[in-house]
């Protein structure tokens, strides 16, 4: 699949000869047309139900009983090897927190799905609470549907705090101490540049200022999308969003050479997602270079700015 200055071949269902496709319909509805264990990663932030144009807010159980339907379809399209990345945050009613990754990993446990990394996305912007702590992190449950699951480290490792160092004593005295490759990141992710001095990451939310944001009101930033698609897929596999919105998960798919298909209800977003494919195969979509300096206020501590060790995997603008 070449990257730039091409067409992609984007379908409205799914083919396995597409590029991408972009469905504008019901998500369980459209889940169920789709062949058995057929995507390699499912990567999703389903609605939070907490009223948000696109969503009708209800009780928290009538949420997760509308949900099952689409859960089970998920499970089931999902590859034996394959991933399911579910990033959400907090269900709000009458001011009381209800974090929804406690109430979909009980879900998706019950489906038969084995829970590899609960995995805490920080950011340093959001709103700002008046009766409680400003919420400034969300969850990302990565689950497997086997033991036997595909994970490349390599591609998404980082470089070492100390990367010259070496055994000072034993058999292996003077040999490297650690991989030479970088090492593993956490499973709490910060600052992208930070993680040079801290082993943590952060990829910034997508608000009005950042070079991704679109209509959406709910976008993925493309960072974290690309780290789980190098990391749980091979070039030529399929990456599925079931609320896919302004397609994010498609970019980050068809940046890294795999397919992606999405589906979003809303005409707009449907628009929208096949807009930004079209300048992502133009060289021109606006995205934030992984490893860029996120702006700090003056008189805070300045971090590092070198890009990360698998900077080289990823094409950005």
């Amino acid at each position: 699949m070449s990257l730039f200055n091409t067409a992609f071949k984007v379908e409205e269902a799914y083919s396995p000869n597409a590029d991408a496709v972009v469905a504008c319909a019901d998500s369980k509805e459209f889940t169920s047309t789709l062949p058995d264990g057929f995507a390699r990663l499912i990567l999703s932030s389903p609605p939070y139900n907490i009223g948000k144009a696109y969503e009708r807010q209800v009780p928290i159980d009538e949420y997760l009983g509308q949900m099952q339907p689409l859960l089970t379809e998920l499970v089931r399209v999902l590859a034996p090897d394959g991933s399911l990345c579910w990033q959400v945050g907090n269900h709000v009613d009458d001011g009381e927190i209800f974090p929804l990754d406690m109430f979909f990993y009980h879900r998706f446990k019950s489906l038969g799905l084995q829970l590899r990394n609960r995995i805490v996305w920080h950011f340093d912007h959001g709103l700002h609470a008046s009766n409680r702590f400003s919420g400034r992190y969300e969850t990302l449950l990565w689950f497997t549907k086997t033991d036997d699951y595909l994970f490349n480290l390599d591609p998404v490792r980082v470089p070492s705090k100390y990367p010259g160092k070496t055994h000072f004593k034993g058999p292996k005295k003077g040999q490297p101490s650690g991989n030479p490759l970088g090492k593993n990141p956490s499973d709490f992710w910060r600052l992208v540049q930070t993680e040079w001095d801290t082993g943590l990451w952060e990829f910034p939310n997508v608000k009005a200022n950042h070079p991704e944001k679109m209509e959406h009101p709910c976008q993925f930033p493309i960072e974290l999308v690309e780290r789980c698609v190098l990391s749980m897929t091979n070039e030529g596999d399929w990456v599925f969003d079931p609320f896919s919105g302004a397609g994010s998960a498609i970019i980050g798919a068809l940046k890294n050479q795999r397919h992606g298909i999405g589906v979003d209800r809303a005409p707009e977003y449907c628009a929208l997602a096949r807009e930004r494919i079209a300048l992502l195969a133009s060289g021109e979509l606006r995205t934030r270079p992984i490893g860029k300096p996120i702006h700090q206020p003056s008189g805070r501590e300045k971090v590092s700015q070198i890009p990360l060790a698998w900077n080289h995997q990823t094409n950005s603008n």
